[in-house]
């Protein structure tokens, strides 16, 4: 055994034998229990970054672990390998993305390698390769025929700068979540997948997930936003030479239908078609419209804009009190949230309020305290439920009696009923970029929308492309793609050039990695391995990812393809890895490339650092000298195992019958950190604990000078005992000391040390022995002495001699396992 401890010997010697053995691959067996554990795959930008480490060390954790446990396990790896940055990339530099892309690829599978993570490599894959796009291209053809997918004009948020549409998920406070770009509203065709259908599913489905942290789940319930409401319309009068006849009513959707009776006025988005019928003879109107275009569409971004609004010049009829109020076209109604139509009643609603005070509409109070108190609107909105008055026949009910009487009324009168809706749009799905997966769509000037047939899979994106000075699709300006023949009449047509979302291509690489080989979408494989028993990634991931993923699971469930309802049975997100105080981010300079800590300490000490410096689910903030301290301790566990080999010239079976004292207290403390280890690695996942537990027991074992027989059998027993527990944080090391303390075997196929309940029975306890509740002595007595016993042993105890002396003893209280008190005066 070498004295000095040398990382990168020991790293690239332990790497090749697991190369040479497979052993991290993984083959189905149905005769043991499987464990698939799975990180979110990465983005191929060029480097790691230490955020990536941190992820990527703690799902290889768990996955080490799992093994040690006997579980069948897999933990694969691949890339999210389409996307924007790519493609700016690959403008900048005048190079095509498939290339930046796959010399990306190559540089960071090496780095992965390096760093020892236990993945099967031969399930690797990347989402820009066409055989995994065909299958997501086919179960769009199938979804498209079912009519779960369609396109229709919409208005879209639109960054200027990327060129190309956001999902209202995808813009964070009026911005692009990629560049930070204002954020515009447009109208353009697009493709939707009718998320919509699945809504009552995600969201009940969501109480299957206990193994999800609580805040994720709600994030979810919130963005799927169930509510039960009335749905009810208002009839519309003409005005400038138009007649009611040819308006449509105006049918909107409220949760507060206890607030109807203080309706007035009625406010629709500037996409409805009663705002572009009003605008069609008033050109300031359409001004206005026109201004409208270039808000962004976001729900979150509209509620704290500025709220601006014009009349059309039409009324609505209330529908219970035939009163007209106007119609306004306003710039926080949005055209894809219900109807496009919103009833307004500024004294119970902040956001009417303000607009009414601002374009001086009337303000009608109709709920009251149920208390009595006397509250009014002259300053602000009472958004609270109540007691109607103010409402015809309706007064003197309850906010919640109010509703269902209402719901009742309009139901007879044929213009109302009660409704569930959800929060929640449908997925648009389309992108104008070049760099993602071809929608396999044919346009046909005879025959329309056609799926592209799938004999005819992959539509192939061309890899070898050149860029001009603009920042358009390639695609959308190459003849040699988009023309082609109507599989339908075999006459000219033109293919869809719009591109998926990426998320598209993310939401269900796990499904593909059980059968990466796969001559189907998904194979029998598929059900074994799904759903992913530990899932981890970011917390930014809650609505985006891991809402798509839940809802492609239950697609791929529905054509037959998975039997589980949702893909991700337990959900870790991990804390951010800070500098100075900020995120790590290549815009802000302050990222810390991992390579050079590997190539200078070794990837060990990498993995321990950002294991121990914070538990995973809390930011961690970057440390040098930590990175430092890990490294020692290290060489610590180096020199503990090689003076103990040096010592054991023989080995010595363990005699648990004939230990002292000293020998069973260090086994106790041996076997107590067992139980402490295996509790924060397998259940609490707090790995910080973990390590900072056997860096305490590694501090004992220093003080433990027993060269006995017995002494050095139990010494052994401890040393292996910290290897073990250990193994899954930092491989490398453990390995070679495996090997080193006499064992042939991999220790990655080793089993899991098991807690000793005997060894942590006490023979003797210490117990505090108070005066008058003070503390004045410690005492040890046997573990199972009598109390008799223990109070004889106190009241002889020289330090309780001195207190209690010229004093009677009225009564001596012992509280079994913990202490002792006499009371004496």
């Amino acid at each position: 055994m070498n004295e000095e401890y040398q990382a990168q010997k020991i790293e690239e010697k332990v790497q090749k034998l697991w190369d040479e053995k497979s052993i991290f691959r993984a083959v189905e067996d149905p005769s043991k229990e499987k464990y698939y554990c799975l990180a979110m795959f990465p983005y191929p930008s060029g480097r790691l970054h230490m955020g990536h480490v941190r992820n990527y060390s703690i799902g290889d954790v768990i996955s080490r672990y799992q093994r040690m446990l006997g579980k069948n396990v897999l933990q694969p790896m691949g890339w999210d390998a389409f996307g924007l940055p790519a493609e700016n990339a690959a403008m900048k530099n005048k190079v095509a993305p498939a290339k930046w892309t796959y010399e990306n690829i190559d540089y960071m599978r090496d780095q992965l390698k390096r760093l020892g993570f236990a993945y099967d490599w031969d399930r690797e894959l990347a989402t820009c390769k066409p055989d995994y796009y065909r299958w997501e291209q086919w179960l769009f053809t199938r979804l498209f025929k079912k009519g779960m997918a369609y396109k229709k004009t919409a208005g879209v948020n639109w960054c200027p700068t990327d060129q190309t549409v956001l999902a209202n998920e995808q813009v964070i406070d009026g911005k692009c979540w990629r560049c930070d770009t204002e954020v515009e509203r447009r109208e353009i065709s697009q493709w939707f997948m009718k998320i919509t259908d699945y809504a009552e599913q995600l969201l009940n489905d969501l109480d299957q997930l206990d193994g999800w942290p609580e805040q994720v789940r709600t994030m979810q319930r919130n963005w799927i936003g169930r509510s039960t409401g009335v749905e009810l319309s208002f009839d519309v009068s003409g005005h400038a030479g138009n007649t009611a006849d040819d308006i449509a009513p105006l049918t909107v959707y409220t949760t507060r239908a206890d607030t109807l009776m203080g309706v007035t006025y009625v406010a629709v988005a500037a996409e409805h078609t009663l705002a572009k019928k009003a605008a069609e003879n008033n050109p300031e109107l359409q001004t206005f419209i026109d201004s409208c275009k270039t808000t962004s569409v976001a729900e979150a971004d509209v509620a704290t804009m500025e709220k601006k609004g014009m009349a059309t010049g039409y009324m609505a009829t209330h529908p219970i009190t035939g009163e007209q109020v106007p119609v306004w076209v306003a710039n926080f109604v949005l055209i894809d949230y219900g109807s496009g139509a919103v009833m307004s009643v500024p004294a119970h609603d902040a956001r009417d309020y303000a607009f009414a005070k601002t374009y001086g509409l009337p303000i009608k109070q109709v709920i009251y305290p149920a208390d009595g108190s006397d509250i009014t609107v002259e300053t602000d909105a009472y958004t609270d439920k109540g007691v109607l008055k103010n409402s015809s026949q309706f007064d003197g009910l309850t906010s919640e009696q109010a509703v269902d009487a209402i719901a009742e009324k309009l139901a007879a009168d044929d213009k109302g009923e009660k409704q569930t809706n959800y929060r929640l749009r449908d997925w648009g799905v389309s992108r104008q970029r070049y760099w993602g997966t071809p929608i396999p769509i044919i346009h046909c000037d005879k025959c329309g929308t056609v799926a592209v047939p799938e004999d005819q899979l992959p539509v192939v994106l061309p890899e070898d492309i050149e860029y001009g000075d603009d920042v358009g699709s390639p695609i959308k300006k190459m003849p040699e793609f988009y023309q082609t023949t109507c599989p339908q009449c075999g006459g000219d047509a033109e293919r869809e050039t719009d591109t998926f979302d990426t998320f598209f291509e993310s939401s269900w690489y796990y499904a593909r990695f059980t059968c990466p080989d796969s001559d189907s979408m998904l194979d029998d494989r598929a059900k074994y391995w799904a759903p992913v028993d530990q899932y981890i990634g970011g917390i930014e991931h809650a609505v985006l990812h891991l809402l798509y993923a839940r809802f492609f699971h239950k697609l791929m469930r529905d054509e037959g393809l998975l039997d589980s309802d949702e893909p991700f049975k337990n959900l870790l997100t991990q804390g951010m890895v800070l500098k100075d105080g900020s995120k790590m981010s290549k815009s802000k300079g302050n990222t810390v490339d991992p390579q050079p800590l590997i190539e200078k300490y070794g990837a060990d000490t990498v993995r321990l650092f950002i294991l121990f410096a914070a538990p995973p689910d809390q930011s961690l903030e970057w440390n040098d000298e930590g990175v430092d301290g890990a490294s020692r301790f290290l060489k610590r566990l180096w020199k503990l195992v090689e003076a103990h080999v040096a010592q054991q010239a023989t080995s010595t079976e363990l005699n648990l019958e004939g230990l002292s004292s000293e020998q069973k207290d260090m086994r106790r403390k041996l076997h107590e950190t067992i139980a402490k280890v295996t509790d924060d690695v397998g259940r609490r996942h707090t790995f910080n604990t973990a390590i900072a537990a056997v860096m305490e027991l590694m501090n004992d074992l220093s003080k433990f000078k027993d060269n006995s027989e017995q002494g050095v059998a139990v010494m052994h027993e401890a040393v292996e005992g910290i290897v073990l527990l250990l193994s899954p944080i930092v491989p490398h090391i453990t390995q070679q000391l495996w090997n080193d303390l006499g064992h042939e075997e991999l220790l990655a196929d080793a089993n899991w040390p098991v807690c000793d309940e005997s060894a942590l029975v006490r023979d003797e306890i210490e117990l505090v022995v108070q005066v008058n509740g003070k503390l004045r002595s410690k005492i040890n007595v046997a573990a199972d002495a009598p109390n008799d016993a223990i109070e004889a042993a106190a009241l002889v105890d020289e330090k309780i001699l001195a207190n209690i002396d010229g004093k009677t003893v009225r009564k001596v209280i012992v509280v079994p396992g913990r202490l002792v008190n006499i009371v004496a005066n």
